[in-house]
């Protein structure tokens, strides 16, 4: 007979998706957490202080800004053997660029058990910003969110330009700083005169969206003296305009018919 060892720990160590920055667009569930916990150990240079407001007044809050690894799982060790009630929130999803299956290795050597709780990513917060839809129909419907190669390597076969010959929308992470050579990818991709934007902070109150011509992106980004937490969006979807578009989806057709609707 197979026995199943029960951990002596009563709550698991909680890894939440803080959303784009904007405290009400955390889940419900992040809230909650939140609202419960005994310590926060919160990614500093990225997650914004507002969205700590759900905490409670007592509850300890620690940036890992300058921490290492071993430090931060240090101290979530001693706090889940008092038995605290552990957060450790990231930026946007914890399960894009968040470093949290390291985190959770870490955790599993030490029979510390954990849950993670999504969160709204900010490719979707500046999405909702620019009020555009990244698969539109018969115009692309494959959305690739990526980001350059730098100090953190990426597999050569998803380098930019690689995915960039798909030319289907694209959401460009963490590149802010290699703008020159992004811009010179995507115009050979999608070509110079080819739309594109920059979101920066989005949903936060600093935000700021630019759309500009391939061509013209690295001088936009200059003048906006725009260098870090930004994205860079590109695709034939940002061509489309209210005025001019043409293909429709075919579930709202009313000449298509499907399980909920039939012929009338």
């Amino acid at each position: 007979m197979c026995k199943k060892n029960k951990s002596k720990i009563q709550n698991p160590v909680l890894f939440v998706g803080a959303g784009p920055g904007d405290p009400e667009l955390i889940t419900v569930k992040g809230q909650h957490a939140l609202m419960e916990a005994d310590l926060v150990i919160y990614a500093g240079s990225l997650v914004p202080e507002a969205v700590l407001q759900w905490t409670k007044p007592e509850t300890k809050r620690i940036s890992s800004a300058s921490l290492h690894l071993d430090e931060i799982i240090d101290i979530i060790e001693n706090a889940v053997h008092k038995k605290k009630r552990v957060v450790r929130l990231h930026t946007g999803d914890p399960s894009l660029y968040g470093a949290i299956f390291e985190q959770m290795a870490e955790l599993q050597k030490r029979s510390i058990p954990y849950q993670v709780i999504p969160g709204v990513t900010a490719a979707f917060a500046a999405a909702a910003a620019m009020g555009i839809e990244f698969t539109l129909p018969e115009i692309s419907q494959t959305l690739i969110l990526t980001r350059m190669a730098g100090r953190t390597p990426v597999p050569e076969k998803e380098n930019l330009a690689s995915l960039a010959k798909h030319q289907a929308s694209m959401v460009i992470y963490l590149s802010m700083t290699l703008i020159d050579e992004v811009a010179g990818i995507l115009a050979d991709a999608y070509g110079e005169q080819a739309r594109c934007a920059v979101v920066y902070r989005a949903s936060q109150p600093q935000e700021k969206i630019i759309v500009a011509r391939l061509k013209n992106l690295v001088k936009c980004v200059q003048t906006e003296n725009i260098t870090r937490q930004a994205l860079i969006i590109v695709g034939k979807i940002l061509e489309v305009s209210h005025k001019n578009l043409k293909y429709k989806s075919k579930l709202y057709d009313k000449k298509f018919r499907h399980g909920y609707r039939g012929s009338k």
